[in-house]
């Protein structure tokens, strides 16, 4: 299969490829399609979720094999190899653990409103790039989640817009994310409510 990958989306390796469970999929359209399926039973898995349990690795990890799993053989598990952004593969299980202890003391200490404390794990999320696929889109749903299981507010909007396609929009998001790496979250906190 050959994919066209749009501007800031991750490559994958020949061996990432090599995880697809559909072996009938040959376009980016039909993954896309299988790929959005199985995103939509994780939302109305995650829409039933009781517990307020999700700052950490483990919830992290699971929410992306629901995202995935009936797609990818390796959803749910940290990539094994650099990509074009993220951290070195080697330091995402320690990042990841740091990320999730700053999150639960940003809550302790009531550090940053729900909707900064959102766009900041977020923004940290896609930083690390935990997986070889599909990190954008987990770290929405996991900002949503934050959202609206720690804190009763309403989802992000996401800038109202596919961010999954190349246009405007995505262009504008992922400016907010290169400013984000620079410490300026106002692109990313205008952007998110859109």
């Amino acid at each position: 299969m050959s994919i066209d990958y749009s501007d800031g989306a991750t490559p994958l390796e020949y061996d990432e490829m090599e995880g697809l469970l559909l072996t009938h999929i040959t376009t980016r359209a039909e993954l896309d399609r299988w790929e959005m399926d199985n995103i939509n039973h994780a939302y109305q898995w995650a829409d039933r979720l009781k517990h307020r349990n999700i700052l950490n690795e483990d919830f992290i990890c699971l929410l992306h094999k629901r995202m995935f799993g009936n797609v990818w053989k390796w959803a749910g598990q940290f990539r094994k190899s650099d990509k074009n952004i993220g951290i070195p593969w080697i330091e995402i299980a320690v990042e990841l653990k740091l990320l999730c202890d700053d999150a639960n003391a940003w809550l302790e200490f009531n550090t940053y409103p729900p909707d900064e404390f959102a766009a900041r794990f977020h923004h940290r999320l896609v930083y690390i790039h935990p997986f070889a696929n599909g990190n954008g889109r987990h770290a929405r749903l996991m900002a949503d989640l934050i959202l609206e299981k720690l804190f009763k507010a309403p989802p992000f909007t996401w800038g109202s817009a596919i961010l999954t396609k190349q246009g405007e929009s995505r262009s504008v998001y992922i400016r907010a994310l290169k400013a984000a790496d620079n410490h300026d979250y106002s692109l990313l906190m205008k952007f998110v409510r859109l």
